[in-house]
Order: C-alpha cells, then structure tokens, then sequence
C-alpha cells in the first residue's frame, strides 16, 4: 500500500491528539520520503529529540519496514508557531534571506 501525506497525517493526530496541526508534503513523489510540520501543545516543556520521538512513534512500524524511508519534521508548540509566524510575516514574501530580483 502506497503511503500518502494524508495516511501519515492521521496517524500522527491519533497519536497526539485532534488539536494537533500536521502538514504533510510528498517531497519526491515517490512516496517513501516525506516533510512534516507539527504543532502541538504536547510538545511543551519537551526537548526536540523527545518532540520527534512522539511524532515519529506512530510510525514505527512503516519506519522499520522501510515503506517510509524518510521524514523530515519541523516541529512546534502552538506559542513557537505563533512567534515563527509573526517572524516570517515581517520579513515579508520569501522570508529571510530572499533576494529581490529587478526587472529591467
């Protein structure tokens, strides 16, 4: 069975819970490597690692048969979205390090 970002969404809600915001990209079309951002309050007080240990622990079982060979996560408590939100609305499109290209 194909995997497809909206399988590995459900299954990362299910673990963390129906206020979780997860987004979900095919990054190859191949569907075995992935990009996920995750925002959730679960994810206060814990370090990184231990935020992505809970997102990657629905997945064990396709992680281990290789169906999913890769998933990139950027993961977020809701204050740190809001914070990475307000950040990239001020430095406009593109965000930082975007280069304005002129025509002539």
């Amino acid at each position: 069975m194909p995997i497809s970002p909206q399988w590995i969404k459900e299954r990362i809600v299910s673990e963390l819970g129906a206020d979780a915001v997860v987004e979900v990209e095919d990054t190859t079309g191949t569907n075995d490597h992935f990009a996920a951002r995750v925002v959730s309050q679960k994810f206060v007080g814990l370090s990184m690692v231990k935020a992505h240990q809970l997102v990657y622990a629905p997945l064990k079982d396709v992680l281990a048969t290789g169906e999913l060979h890769a998933l990139a996560l950027k993961t977020f408590t809701p204050e740190q979205w809001a914070r990475a939100s307000i950040e990239t609305q001020q430095e406009g499109p593109g965000g930082a390090g975007a280069q304005k290209v002129s025509q002539s």
